[in-house]
């Protein structure tokens, strides 16, 4: 049986029933509650959709930007809260081991995605020794262009608060603005060929149909280039 990150993230669940206060469990659950019965699809970045030019930070320095990463045909993009998060360390280390052993294969960049500055961001690369790319989105700026932020309820605000210091100065952004976890595929198109936004941070996109998604659209470049 293959692994499964939404089984990962669904034991992380059970443990917090049986560690966590129940009126900090309350707040998680209320708060994803609230984000899945408000999602509107439609604000969503969505397949057909065509991605105008953008820049990324990468943790090692300099820039990555959208031509760069197409240059060799398609690329998979993961957009995660922050390095310090508990589902995006179980989260990432899974597509490391899941899907990025297969697009690498294929030659396609996988990119995993966080607002945090890229001095901060770095932690979650080096914690666990990923071979993915990991980049900032400076200011959430693709993010909110691809329609995909959240802002924490207030009582998530102030448990946050209560804890130690805000989700802006844990990013380094300033705001309590984080990503919904997506999954993409980009075509050399620009064009989006899978889109996955889940708005429960304990659901997320399982490897399989991303690298489906890759295969079909390689196959569709391939007939593409052997007609012209």
């Amino acid at each position: 049986m293959s692994e499964s990150i939404n089984q990962l993230l669904a034991d992380l669940h059970a443990e917090r029933e049986r560690t966590w206060a129940p009126e900090a469990l309350k707040i998680n659950i209320d708060q994803r509650r609230t984000l899945v019965e408000q999602a509107d699809p439609a604000r969503f970045v969505k397949v057909g959709d065509s991605l105008d030019a953008f820049t990324l930070a990468p943790v090692e320095g300099g820039t990555l930007e959208l031509e760069r990463l197409l240059a060799n045909g398609p690329a998979v993009l993961v957009f995660f809260r922050f390095a310090g998060c508990p589902a995006c360390n179980l989260a990432i280390p899974y597509y490391e081991r899941n899907l990025q052993p297969a697009l690498h294969e294929r030659g396609v960049p996988l990119v995993a995605i966080s607002p945090q500055v890229p001095e901060r961001l770095k932690d979650i690369k080096e914690r666990h020794a990923l071979t993915l790319q990991v980049a900032s989105d400076p200011g959430n700026a693709l993010g909110r262009r691809l329609g995909i932020l959240y802002a924490f309820d207030e009582a998530s605000r102030q448990a946050s608060l209560a804890k130690g210091p805000g989700i802006g100065e844990v990013t380094g952004t300033g705001t309590w603005e984080l990503p919904q976890p997506t999954v993409l595929v980009i075509g050399q198109d620009r064009r989006v060929h899978f889109a996955e936004v889940s708005p429960d941070w304990l659901v997320r996109s399982e490897a399989q149909p991303i690298i489906e998604a890759v295969d079909a659209l390689l196959d569709q470049d391939l007939r593409t280039s052997k007609r012209a």
